[in-house]
């Protein structure tokens, strides 16, 4: 098995003569997400940079690209922009582009609570808010696959919150039992919250 080694993009490097990064945002098993700035617009981007040994033949970029176009129109599915090429440590890296969403992950804001439990009714609305969404997913015939507290994007507004999921996971077309699993997971999380 491939070692998997870190990019390490510093801020302030060009990326595809467009893009300039600011700072890491996250890194999982496919690869790293950084927070960029369009050098023309000066608009903030999320670029996730795929490890070529994760992304044989661009399947799993290509894939994840596919699946948000699909999705678009789901309140908590980030908006895809487009896919780029690069190099980098002398192999082709592919790159996608979307939009950067404000907030923080789950596990984190978790840890804000004391005794890192949520008060009942605020992960209640939470949850639903989880389950509204992925309810959208899942009327399109798609599922998550990964769902968990590490993968769910939180800003609160108020009382409110506004949720996006991160980092989908590729188990194939979709089935009874993805969807399935996607609802347990939904009932883990909650579990997690209180």
């Amino acid at each position: 098995m491939t070692k998997r080694r870190c990019f390490q993009l510093a801020p302030g490097r060009v990326i595809a003569k467009n893009y300039l990064v600011e700072s890491l945002l996250g890194m999982g098993y496919e690869g790293e997400v950084y927070l960029v700035r369009e050098r023309m617009t000066g608009a903030r981007r999320a670029a996730k940079f795929f490890y070529p040994e994760r992304n044989e033949k661009n399947a799993a970029s290509k894939h994840y690209a596919n699946k948000l176009e699909r999705l678009r129109d789901c309140s908590m599915v980030i908006q895809y922009h487009h896919a780029e090429e690069i190099r980098l440590q002398g192999e082709p890296v592919s790159v996608l582009i979307s939009e950067f969403v404000e907030g923080q992950l789950l596990s984190n804001l978790l840890g804000t609570y004391r005794g890192k439990k949520m008060p009942r009714h605020e992960a209640l609305y939470l949850t639903r808010t989880i389950a509204a969404g992925l309810a959208e997913i899942h009327e399109k015939r798609e599922y998550h696959g990964d769902l968990h507290a590490h993968n769910v994007l939180v800003r609160r507004r108020g009382v409110h919150f506004d949720v996006k999921l991160v980092d989908m996971y590729d188990r194939g077309r979709a089935t009874r039992q993805h969807i399935q699993q996607d609802v347990c997971d939904v009932v883990k999380i909650l579990y997690d919250l209180v």
